[in-house]
Parts: C-alpha cells; sequence; structure tokens
C-alpha cells in the first residue's frame, strides 16, 4: 500500500493532463491531486535523464537506446507539458515533489493540437519518466500498474485485463490495456513500463481504435545499448 499511496498523484497528474487535453473542449485546462500528497515525504533526487530529441519524425533517447516514429503531421507538445509542470501554484505539493523528484515528461505528441475539437479520438504517445526514488520498494516494472490501475480507474478507464510482460526488440517490458467510452466514441489505451537509469519510465499510446494503437506501438524500438 505504501507503494501506491505515496506516489500515485503523478501519474495521476500527467494521466490527467494528457486524457483531459483529449477529450475536453477547447480552452479547458486539467489539474489533479491527491489527499496522499499531504503526507508525502519529499523523495532524492534521481541522476538525470537524457531527455532525448526529435528528428525527421523520430523521438530518439540514447540513454535508453529507445526510437519512437512519430506519424507525420502530429504536434509535439513536450515543452508545454513539462512547462505546466514547472508553472504549477506552490501549495500543490503533489507535483512540486515530484518535480524535484526528477519526473519529466520526455514525449508529447498529439495528432492534433489539444484544444483543437475533431469527431475522432486525439490520437496521442505520451513518454514520462519518474524517479524510482519516489517509489519505495519497487523493484520491476509490474509493480509499476498498481497506482497506474487506480489512476486511470479514476479517469474512467476499464482495464481490459491484467497487466503482462511484452518484448520489444532488446527489451522486456510490462504492458497494461484499457478503454474509456467517450460519447459516441471508444479511447484505447496502453501503457508499457520499465524501469532503467533509476527511473520509472512510461510509454502511453492512446488512439481511436486497438489497431491504431498497436500501429503506434510498432513505431517502437529498442537497441541493445539500453540494457
Amino acid at each position: 500500500m505504501h507503494l501506491r499511496r505515496t506516489r500515485s498523484y503523478r501519474f495521476a497528474f500527467i494521466l490527467a493532463t494528457i486524457v483531459a487535453a483529449l477529450t475536453a473542449s477547447p480552452g479547458s485546462c486539467a489539474q489533479s491531486s491527491s489527499s496522499s500528497a499531504k503526507h508525502a515525504k519529499k523523495p532524492t533526487a534521481a541522476p538525470e535523464l537524457d531527455p532525448g530529441s526529435v528528428s525527421n519524425g523520430i523521438y530518439r533517447n540514447k540513454t535508453l537506446a529507445l526510437t519512437c516514429k512519430i506519424p507525420e503531421a502530429w504536434v509535439l507538445r513536450t515543452d508545454e507539458m513539462n512547462t505546466q509542470d514547472s508553472e504549477t501554484p506552490p501549495d500543490s505539493s503533489a507535483e512540486n515533489a515530484a518535480s524535484s523528484a526528477g519526473s519529466k515528461v520526455l514525449l508529447a505528441a498529439f495528432s492534433r493540437p489539444p484544444a483543437a475539437k475533431g469527431e475522432d479520438v486525439n490520437s496521442s504517445i505520451l513518454i514520462a519518466a519518474e524517479s524510482m526514488s519516489a517509489y519505495p520498494g519497487l523493484k520491476d516494472a509490474v509493480q509499476y500498474f498498481g497506482p497506474l490501475a487506480e489512476v486511470a480507474k479514476a479517469q474512467g478507464f476499464t482495464a481490459d485485463h491484467e497487466p503482462y510482460e511484452i518484448a520489444i526488440g532488446t527489451r522486456s517490458l510490462g504492458r497494461a490495456d484499457f478503454h474509456k467510452d467517450v460519447g459516441s466514441r471508444v479511447m484505447w489505451q496502453s501503457t508499457l513500463a520499465m524501469l532503467a537509469h533509476g527511473y520509472a519510465v512510461s510509454i502511453t499510446l492512446i488512439a481511436g481504435t486497438e489497431d491504431e494503437v498497436e500501429d503506434l506501438m510498432d513505431g517502437l524500438s529498442f537497441s541493445a545499448g539500453g540494457k
């Protein structure tokens, strides 16, 4: 229980932000918090993690040995999401603690600007990293889905099954799949998680169909250097 209570608010903030951006009306903004944040101790900062970079429609992170293809004409919002974290009001201890722990959004890409209206689901790719020091007792990626499942449920998602392991290139990751009814549409979400270089790294893919999620996942690859 301690693992879930201490830091589930950080992923809540990230996931709530992106889900709200996909479903809310233009000009709206979402923030989330947790009562557990009032009792959370300030975690120790993790070593600096390479944020990666985007070139020719491909995100590359040498530290994680990760590459991610970004569909053509998608909009990058990585800087905006990290800025939103840093501009959180001082009395929001959850997000401030997360920032001091070295949590960061490495990639945020949308099929259209979050504020733009559209009939279909605004597909997205979100890669985020949190310091493992923020999760006492965290030993494997599957444990990370305890807080994730709570947050996804709070955001209206239904888990399709229990988390499981998959291999992408040289890397073994945990995976959890969810769906959510959004009016006449269904939003599908798959999140991959791994532990690397002192961080819990999550890769969340959201789209309007399961096939579209799998297409986004096909754009992920790992090389041997990330082990």
